[in-house]
Order: C-alpha cells, then structure tokens, then sequence
C-alpha cells in the first residue's frame, strides 16, 4: 500500500503546479507587455498597434526582465502562494477597503478568491517593476497592469462578491431586479451613473448665482452677476474656466460657490460660459478660441465697464487658454490685466504625471490625421479617460454598486457636474494635443505662433497667484509650480491639500484641509524645494487669495444697478444662459 505524503512532500506537486503556471503567466505578461506597453490614446479608443501607419504596424517596445529579479519575483509568488494554500479557506483578503466588510470574512469562497487575486496583483505589479525599459513604456505597462487589476477584481462579480449576494439574500432578490433597471437605465443614457442626476437640473439647483448673459458669439456667452455689496472694485474680475468641462464648477451650491464668494467679496463678476461644441463648430481651432473668446472676453469687460485693467482667473485648460490670450496680447503691445490667478493650471508641460503615458508621435498623428482637419471629440471620451486614470473609484466602485448591489448613488453636485460632459472641436484638441502635452512649445519663448503672434510667456509681466493641487492627478503639483519658473512678474504660490478639483472647491465656511504658504518670496527650481521652506495652514487658501487680489482691485466704487453698461450691452436672459444647459 503506498504510504500518504506528508510535510512538505504533501506540498511538492502544488509547487511544481505553481512553477508550471508561473513559465505559462511569465509567456504571457511578456506577449502582452509588448503590445500593452504601446496600447495608449489620450480617448482609450483603438489601441495604437492596430492603427494603419505608413510603412507598416509601428515596432512594438523591446521588454526584458532582469533574471535576478525575475526569479526573486517567482521564489516570493511560490512562498506567498503556498502559505495561502496552507490557509486555505481560512485565508483573508487585507489591505484592500473593496474586501472590508464582514460579508468577505464570512464568506470562505469569496475571501479566498480575494486573497488570491491581491496575489496575482502584486506580483504582476513587481513584473511591470522590473522591467528593463524606459520609464515611459515602464509607466505604461504599470497603468496597463492596474487597469487589469481593477477590471479584474472579484468584487465586480456577483459570482465572487459576497456583499452582493448577502444583499440579494436579505432583500429577496430585490436588490438584483435594481441593478438590472440600473443598468439599462445607464445603458440608455450613455454613461455610468455616479450620482442621482435626476436630483438636479442647471439653473435651479446648481449655477444659481444670480446674474445675466450680456454677451455671446458663437463660443461663449458672457455672463455677469449681480453685485452682492453697495460697492464694488473699480477694476473688474474676469473667470475664464476650462472649455472641457462646464464652468458652474465653480457655482455648484451657494455655499460652495468660488464665483458667488469673489462677488461677496466686492468683486465685479464675470464668467465665460462655453458653448457645447456641435458640429456648427467642428472646424473651430486653437486661434479661434484665443481670439474670438480670450481676448473678445477681456476687451468685451473693459468695453463695458470702463475700466482699462481687469483682474483674470484661468482654471485648468482655461489657465492655459487665458495666459496664451495675455501672451497675443503681450506681443501686440496691450496689456488688459492687473493680475492673473492660475488654478491647477500648466503651462509648462513637461510633468504632465500620469496623462504623458497616453501621449507619442504615433497617437498624435492618429488624431490629427482623425480630427486635424474637423470633427468633434465626444465629451464622454475624455469624461472616460479621466475617470479611468482612478478605475476603482471612478468606475468600478459604480458598477459594483448601481449594478451588483442595486444601489441608487446619492445625490452629490461634483458628480453631476463631472457627468456633465462636452464636446471639443477637433482641430483645436489636436492642436493642444500636440503643441502642449507632446512638444511644449508654450514653454519655449517664440516657439509657436498663436493669431499670428509669437508665444513669449516671459512678456506676461503682471502679478501672479499660481496654486497647485498636492494630490492632484490631472495637473501634478510639480506641473502647476513650474509656471513660477515661467511668468517674470511678482508671483505668490501656494499649495493646497487633496485634488484636481476639491482641492480648489474649498470653501473657508467648510474649514477643511489646509494649504502651504512660503512668505519669502522665492521661487527654487522645483516644487519640493520650495515646499522645504513653506508652512502649513489650516483651512482654505480662499481667504489668502481674496486678501491677494483685494491689493489688485483698485478702489471701491458704486455697485452698478444694472447689467452691462446700458447700451451698447444689455442683459440677454438670466443667468446661466442656454450655452452651459446643452448636453453633450
């Protein structure tokens, strides 16, 4: 009778199984590495290895792994795999908030699964580690594998994720007869819901700061607001957002509302509010915007208010928009304003953090060769690229709920707003695409022509207040500091905590976070060196920018009663106009 195996003799065919299955996984993340490392446009749309290009498919990256990591990379997926066989069902999932709850502890199956899926995952992300590459094909073979990994979890099936089934347990199957409806709903409106979009509407309960439209062209509409003090600085201020997404960003609630505490502030307001781009404006380029929206804004504002400076805000894209407007401006001899604010904004595109990994020579031909000549851009591609840079928060996180579990997502205005997508003419993105984020040519004094002027960041020689996100994945904080190295006029930086938009929608009333203030007036090369000489303050950076600009406003003046200057601009309708209430 042949004797049963014991000790670690019990344990010799699972890890020759496992050492079988490592050759396999080895052969192919290397196949797949290859084609993944080059698999990125900026829409996430055909993988650039199946785009047609002269003189055949482009040369995928050669990959390599260094043998000395490669096996100390096998020899602890081999040690952690065993010890997980030893556990067996008693293993638990740690250190992932997706497996938390007690419905995975409780569950021998699906707990097992997780723990063998954060395996695969961190062995996985030590491959893409370890690689021999560029750091470029390096970051793109890492966003590949977490894209993996995210769409991958066993918390995304109802097979695997024991909460959805504890629920369709208790509610009787109820809660599956939701998430179906969910799904067909979000089916029939094109996106995944992240919030109760039924639960707002423009105009009543978001962008409600009361004001006029008393401008428009094809572009944008220019919106003015109702002064909230009996005066107002001589010197009005000018909001100029991004053109990707609807400018109520900052008006979403009264308490929240950047443009309604400017405007408490004694401020004269003023927003640009894009048009969603239809076909109309398929042909609209870069020089369009700059000057038939830029620069038709600020002339527009000095026109009607009398007054030969404005005080500007840019956010975002918009920042870059507006400083390349002051830059035409700046080589035509004029110079519209007191002061510019820049709010996670590039200028310099050299650290562009995790969106460089989407952008090359191959993919930018792509989309000229797509879009260069006219077109849209659907706004819901790029919505999709930016919620996929965080997949577990922004996508999975809404699948598992609206579909597994049939939850409702509550109510939240960012949300809204960030479903709220728009178009974008294609000539213009290809331009940006390829004049900022792949050559950087705003950067370099002369190195571009905008309305046919040179672009000479260097002659914008105004104060400015530069912020910068520390947690921001669109415009890394290092990005939004290098602007300091850019613009020669008197400037102040100062970072403030979280992200690319709660980091900036931070009101004092709230007083949550903080933000960092050097008083010294110097402005080291990088980011990390000037952070070595600034301190922390508690609450918003609102109240230090309003004390900044309130030194550029000039003096106070008479409110005026009415919007426009009676003549020549008039009220329009009532804020926030018909422009921003298009959807994409």
């Amino acid at each position: 009778m042949k004797q049963q195996a014991t000790g670690a003799d019990a344990f010799a065919p699972f890890q020759q199984a496992l050492s079988e299955g490592w050759n396999k996984a080895l052969e192919s993340f290397q196949q797949s590495a290859a084609q993944g490392a080059s698999a990125f446009n900026v829409t996430g749309g055909t993988p650039l290895w199946q785009i047609p290009q002269a003189g055949g498919m482009p040369e995928l990256p050669k990959i390599s792994i260094d043998p000395e990591k490669l096996q100390s990379i096998q020899q602890q997926y081999v040690a952690d795999a065993t010890e997980l066989w030893r556990q067996g069902f008693a293993a638990k999932p740690e250190g992932d908030r997706r497996f938390a709850s007690d419905a995975w502890g409780s569950n021998p199956l699906s707990a097992f699964s997780a723990a063998v899926y954060l395996l695969n995952g961190r062995t996985l992300l030590n491959m893409a580690d370890a690689i021999d590459a560029d750091e470029k094909t390096k970051a793109r073979l890492r966003f590949a594998v977490e894209q993996w990994m995210a769409a991958s979890s066993p918390s995304n099936s109802l097979a695997f994720n024991a909460e959805a089934q504890k629920k369709a347990i208790d509610t009787q199957g109820e809660s599956i007869a939701k998430g179906i409806q969910n799904l067909l709903h979000d089916v029939k409106q094109g996106h995944l819901s992240m919030t109760d979009e039924s639960a707002f509407e423009v105009g009543r309960n978001v962008a409600t700061t009361e004001g006029a439209v008393v401008f428009e062209n094809e572009l944008f509409q220019l919106l003015e607001y109702k002064p909230l003090t009996a005066k107002v600085y001589e010197r009005p201020f000018l909001l100029v957002p991004p053109c990707i997404n609807k400018y109520y960003i900052l008006d979403l609630q009264p308490e929240n509302s950047l443009i309604r505490y400017a405007n408490e502030q004694g401020h004269r307001v003023f927003v640009v509010s894009w048009r969603n781009p239809d076909e109309s404006l398929a042909n609209a380029t870069w020089d369009d915007y700059i000057e038939n929206a830029a620069i038709k804004a600020i002339h527009t504002v000095q026109d009607l208010s009398g007054s030969k400076q404005v005080n500007v805000l840019g956010f975002c894209v918009g920042g870059t928009i507006l400083s390349t407007a002051l830059a035409v401006l700046a080589a035509r001899g004029e110079k519209p304003a007191a002061s510019v604010t820049l709010l996670t904004t590039f200028l310099d595109f050299s650290d562009t953090g995790i969106l460089d990994i989407f952008v090359d020579e191959p993919m930018v031909a792509y989309r000229e060769m797509q879009l260069g000549k006219g077109g849209l851009l659907p706004g819901m591609d790029l919505a999709s690229t930016f919620s996929f840079l965080r997949p577990n928060d922004l996508v999975w996180n809404y699948v598992v709920g609206n579909y597994l579990k049939g939850e409702t997502p509550p109510p939240f205005d960012l949300l809204y707003w960030n479903s709220d997508a728009t178009n974008l003419p294609g000539p213009f993105y290809t331009w940006y695409l390829r004049n900022t984020y792949h050559e950087n040519k705003l950067a370099k004094p002369n190195a571009v022509t905008v309305c046919g002027e040179k672009i000479d960041l260097g002659k914008i020689d105004i104060p400015a207040y530069i912020y910068g996100s520390r947690e921001d994945h669109i415009v890394p904080i290092g990005g939004a500091y290098a602007s300091t190295q850019l613009l020669p006029g008197k400037k102040r930086f100062v970072m403030g905590a979280s992200g690319h938009i709660a980091g900036v929608i931070n009101p004092p009333a709230k007083k949550k976070r903080s933000h960092w203030i050097r008083d010294d007036g110097k402005f080291p090369k990088t980011q990390a060196e000037w952070l070595a000489g600034a301190t922390e303050q508690p609450g918003s950076w609102w109240t230090d920018w309003a004390q900044w600009l309130k030194g550029h406003a000039g003096k106070q003046v008479p409110a005026p009663k009415a919007y426009g200057d009676g003549k020549k601009y008039k009220a329009i309708e009532p804020a926030p106009g018909r422009y921003v209430k298009a959807r994409a």
